[in-house]
């Protein structure tokens, strides 16, 4: 998750508060895929070099390593002809004025989704993207939403997150880290779902953030499958999950 220094206007937070829908519609009904995040320590948490904001941030301008992490899947239909990715944090606090306060959000607050990574037209030859294929460093206004060896990239959350302090505004594509409030009780998910398609290419339009992805990926699912890690700059939960 990511956060800036300015309260976002109503329209802007409107923009950012769409909810993630269901799962794109399987165009058949295999076996699910199987995705895994290597990176995981054994309580599930991603490494903090996945992260854009470290544990020891105290300023809201991004200072982590900022790397995509390892993701691997197989299981994938003969038919498969490319691939997608999105990562999402279901866990943001609905209450924008909590994140730079003091006082602990507590872990029933309402939450929404915002999207972190979104990756397209990946080769079906592929079946997994090393650590820093999609970002290897924060990235001040943004990455461009090119097409690499890995796919074409999509628009990220940071893009609006980051619309109104001049200094960060600008169109990011592709991955950025978890940037979740200290001050948070509930340590956020951060979820990672591969799907196999049965085109080659998505006829998509630029700069396509999460909710258009899920749009045009509508009825070319082949299958999907999912994995999650976790991510908490709290003291207190960084502590319990290391003991």
């Amino acid at each position: 998750m990511m956060t800036s220094n300015r309260i976002l206007p109503p329209a802007l937070v409107a923009t950012l508060l769409q909810f993630a829908g269901p799962p794109a519609v399987l165009a058949a009904g295999p076996a699910p895929l199987t995705v895994t995040l290597p990176d995981l320590d054994p309580q599930g948490t991603l490494p903090d070099d996945s992260a854009l904001c470290p544990p020891t941030a105290t300023s809201s301008i991004p200072r982590g390593r900022d790397q995509s992490p390892t993701v691997a899947w197989s299981n994938a239909p003969a038919e498969t002809q490319s691939f997608a990715l999105i990562m999402t944090d279901p866990d943001v606090p609905l209450d924008s004025t909590v994140l730079h306060g003091q006082r602990p959000i507590p872990v029933d607050a309402p939450r929404v989704t915002r999207y972190h990574w979104v990756l397209y037209n990946i080769p079906a030859t592929l079946t997994s993207l090393p650590a820093g294929a999609d970002g290897d460093g924060f990235v001040p206004h943004g990455k461009p939403a090119i097409r690499t060896e890995w796919g074409q990239r999509g628009v990220n959350a940071n893009t609006w997150m980051f619309a109104g302090n001049p200094g960060l505004r600008g169109t990011y594509a592709g991955y950025d880290g978890p940037c979740p409030p200290v001050n948070d009780l509930k340590p956020h998910s951060y979820i990672v779902t591969v799907y196999a398609l049965d085109v080659g290419h998505l006829d998509a339009r630029p700069l396509m953030a999460g909710p258009q992805l899920l749009q045009a990926m509508e009825g070319h699912v082949l299958a999907r499958g999912q994995a999650v890690g976790l991510y908490s700059r709290n003291p207190a939960l960084r502590k319990t999950e290391s003991q």
